[in-house]
Order: structure tokens, then C-alpha cells, then sequence
């Protein structure tokens, strides 16, 4: 077997226990990092870290009211962690780090906080813009802060991580759904769950809805839609953003996936991970692209 592709200047990937830890727990995300120069690297892992950690919340919790605990819990690190106390508990002291060294928006990270208010919902959301609203908040305000952390302030950048951000996190949200149907949950938003004659409940039958890759199909154009606009005039925005961009990649691997796969997400290639991504994302970041 060939060896994979080390982006440029990484040298041997970090062994670091936190890069080592989101290396198996978002590896997607670990390998775009793994593009941006070395001395950018351990902020941009500490973003990385800090988002799996709130990301997780909902999982790790029995009850709602505990998962709120919890956020707020992120809330004061933060206090924290801008008035230069930062907590014992390695991915605060790394994000701590990353906010001293790239001077990182507290505005944002709290966005992202808030974002994750989402996941403690019971029902369903109340249509396409809270999903949208969602998506930006949380996958697009973590590539605005990457941004930042590889010192690029470029408004257009900034604009187009939010469009990426919003198609990585719907892809995200459509392969996780045999997940969230398993603990009775759903990002479906409501009117389109309607115009497909369905109710909330209907996910969670023996059997998938029939009409489920119908639905999914849907909001992988939605995705697909917000990469097209992510790409357009690429070339306007610095080479040097670019790193923090290649989640459009990773996002445009799996939509492939998702339609040869006739948008089943129960399909084996749309759970698994595609095999070859750091040749794809090689391939984007030595033209330039993402």
C-alpha cells in the first residue's frame, strides 16, 4: 500500500494527546488541519477540540436540563479563560492558548455555545431557517474562528466559511441520521417532513420512511447550493485561508457518495468513511483550491 500524502510542511503528523485525540475523534476535520502551517496547527486543533467537546454534550447526558449544565459550564471557562484563569481541563488550557496566540473572536465561541442549544430540543426544528441558522452557527462560526487562528481576516473568506460551514454540517446531519433515529431524534425540519406526508413520530418506526432518501436528497441540494456559492470567485480569497476551507471537500466527497448511493443513509458507503480523502484534500490544496 502507498504511503498517504503529508500536506505540506507537516512533517510527521502531531503526537500531541489532544491532536492524537480529535485525530480519531474528528478525523475529517484533523486531516484539513493538517494543510495549514505548522505554527498555526495547535490552534486550529484547539478549535477542533472545542467544538467535539460541545458537540458531544447531548450524547453524554440523560436529560436535557443536564446537557444546559453543561453548556454553561463552557460559558464560564470562557470567562475564564478571556480574564486569563482558564480552567484545569486540557481543551479549555489549549483553547486558552489559541486565543492568546491568534487573538480569537469570545463572540464567535460563545456562537457556538449557543448553537448547541439546538441538539437539546425534543421536537422538530420549525422549518428550513432554524436548520440553516444552525448549521452556520455552529460548522460555519468553527471555520470563521479557524480563520482567525491562521491570522486571515479576509471579509470574503469569512463569508464563504459560513456557506461551507453550512454544507458541512448538513451533510453531517443527513449521514447521522440512522443515528439520531435510534435515540428518537431529527434536524428534519418539520415543513419538509410535511410536504413529504410525514410526521416526527414516522421516523422513528421499525422501518425507515420510504420517503426518507427523497428527503435527504433535498437537503443535500440545499448543501450543494451553499458549496456552489462557497466556490464561486475563488480565487479572491488568500491562499493562506484556504486550509481552514477544505471542509468543502470533505463535504463534496460525501454528497458524491450520498447520490451514487441513491441518497440511503443506511447505505455502507455513506456510514463508512471514504477511503483516499487526504489524496483529495492533497489535490485541493496543492492548486489552491478547496
Amino acid at each position: 500500500m502507498a504511503p498517504e500524502p503529508v500536506a505540506e510542511g507537516a512533517g510527521t503528523p502531531p503526537s500531541s494527546s489532544l491532536a492524537e485525540r480529535i485525530r480519531k475523534l474528528d478525523p475529517d476535520r484533523y486531516l484539513t488541519a493538517l494543510f495549514a502551517p505548522a505554527k498555526f496547527r495547535p490552534s486550529l486543533f484547539a478549535l477542533i477540540a472545542f467544538n467535539y467537546e460541545i458537540a458531544r454534550i447531548r450524547e453524554s447526558v440523560t436529560e436535557p436540563i443536564l446537557g444546559q449544565i453543561r453548556l454553561q459550564w463552557w460559558r464560564e471557562a470562557l470567562e475564564q479563560i478571556y480574564t486569563g484563569t482558564p480552567p484545569a481541563h486540557d481543551v479549555a488550557q489549549a483553547l486558552a492558548a489559541a486565543v492568546s496566540d491568534a487573538g480569537l473572536d469570545r463572540g464567535r465561541l460563545e456562537r457556538m455555545i449557543d448553537a448547541r442549544e439546538t441538539d437539546l430540543k425534543a421536537g422538530p426544528l420549525a422549518g428550513i431557517e432554524e436548520l440553516l441558522a444552525y448549521a452556520v452557527d455552529s460548522a460555519g462560526t468553527l471555520i470563521e474562528l479557524m480563520l482567525q487562528a491562521l491570522g486571515e481576516p479576509d471579509a470574503t473568506a469569512a463569508e464563504k466559511a459560513r456557506s461551507v460551514g453550512t454544507a458541512y454540517a448538513l451533510v453531517g446531519l443527513c449521514r447521522a441520521i440512522p443515528f439520531h433515529m435510534r435515540s428518537q431524534r431529527s434536524f428534519i425540519p418539520h415543513p419538509i417532513l410535511t410536504e413529504h406526508g410525514l410526521t416526527h413520530e414516522d421516523l422513528f418506526r421499525s422501518s425507515p420512511p420510504r420517503e426518507l432518501p427523497a428527503i435527504v436528497a433535498e437537503l443535500c441540494g440545499i448543501a450543494r447550493l451553499h458549496l456552489l456559492e462557497a466556490r464561486e470567485n475563488a480565487g479572491s480569497v488568500p491562499r493562506s485561508a484556504r486550509p481552514a476551507l477544505l471542509s468543502a471537500t470533505v463535504a463534496d466527497t460525501y454528497l458524491r457518495r450520498l447520490k451514487r448511493a441513491g441518497y440511503d443513509v443506511f447505505h455502507p458507503s455513506v456510514v463508512e468513511r471514504p477511503p483516499g480523502l487526504i489524496w483529495r484534500l492533497a489535490a485541493r490544496a496543492w492548486t489552491g483550491r478547496w
